[in-house]
C-alpha cells in the first residue's frame, strides 16, 4: 500500500542520515496521502543503513495503524505528525531532525530570526519559532507543535530538535535543510559579533524577492 510514497520517505531518511542531520535512528518523516487518508511514517528503532520500504508504517489520521511489519511499530512521535496533518490541510509531508545547530537553538529555546534571504522559503515571517517543551512522544508535545504549526512551516521544539512542513517531501526536506544552515550561519554570527544580534530582514524585504526581469527567456 502507497510503495511509492513508501519509498520517498526511506530515501529522504536515508539522505537525513547521510547530512548528519538524524544520527542514531533519531528523527522522523512522512508523507499524508489525501486519496486514502492515510500517512505513511517511518518506523521506530531502525537504522537508516538497513530500512527499506517494507519497514515504513501506515496510519490513519486518528492514530489506528493500518499496515506494519508484525514486529514494528511507528515513530514514538507519530502522533506529532497526525497533529498536523489534521490541523493544516495544506501539508502533505512533515520532517523532524535532530540537526546539530537548530537542535542547540531548540535547547537554548532561542528563536532564528530571519537573517537570510533563504529565510524567503521558510513561511510568511521567515521566522522559526520555537514550540513549548513537551514530552517526547506525548500528546502534549503534539498539540503544542502543531498549534505553532499553524501559522508557521517550520518550528523548533524545545530541548528538542527541528519540525519542517511542505507540499511534498522534497519541499520538507528543503525546509528543513534550511532551518539547519540558516542555524549554523546564525550561531557563528552570534559567536563573532560576542552575542550581539545580528539585523533581521523585514518581512516586506522577503516578499520582495522575484525572478530578475533583466534575464530574458
Amino acid at each position: 500500500m502507497l510503495e511509492v510514497l513508501k519509498e520517498q520517505v526511506v530515501a529522504a531518511a536515508k539522505e537525513a542520515d547521510r547530512l548528519g542531520m538524524c544520527k542514531h535512528k533519531s528523527g522522523n518523516f512522512s508523507i499524508y496521502d489525501p486519496e486514502t487518508g492515510y500517512a505513511v511514517i517511518t518506523p521506530s528503532g531502525v537504522s537508516r543503513d538497513v530500512l527499506t520500504a517494507k519497514h515504513i508504517c501506515v496510519m490513519d489520521l486518528d492514530g489506528k495503524v493500518i499496515e506494519r511489519l508484525e514486529d514494528l511499530k511507528p515513530s514514538s512521535e507519530a502522533m506529532m505528525h497526525l497533529y498536523i496533518y489534521k490541523e493544516r490541510k495544506d501539508i502533505l509531508a512533515i520532517v523532524h531532525t535532530h540537526a546539530r545547530y537548530s537542535t542547540a537553538f531548540a535547547i537554548m529555546n532561542k528563536p532564528i530570526p530571519p537573517i537570510a534571504y533563504e529565510s524567503a522559503y521558510l513561511g510568511k515571517t521567515g521566522m522559526v519559532p520555537v514550540a513549548p517543551y513537551g514530552r517526547a512522544g506525548t500528546v502534549d508535545l503534539a498539540w503544542k507543535v502543531a498549534d505553532v504549526m499553524k501559522d508557521h512551516e517550520v518550528c523548533l521544539m524545545e530541548s528538542h530538535g527541528a519540525i519542517a512542513a511542505g507540499s511534498s517531501l522534497e519541499d520538507a526536506f528543503l525546509k528543513a535543510q534550511y532551518v539547519e544552515e540558516i542555524a549554523e550561519m546564525y550561531y557563528i554570527t552570534l559567536a563573532s559579533t560576542g552575542g550581539a544580534e545580528p539585523k533581521a530582514l523585514p518581512v516586506e524585504e522577503l516578499e520582495k524577492w522575484a525572478y530578475p526581469k533583466e534575464i530574458i527567456l
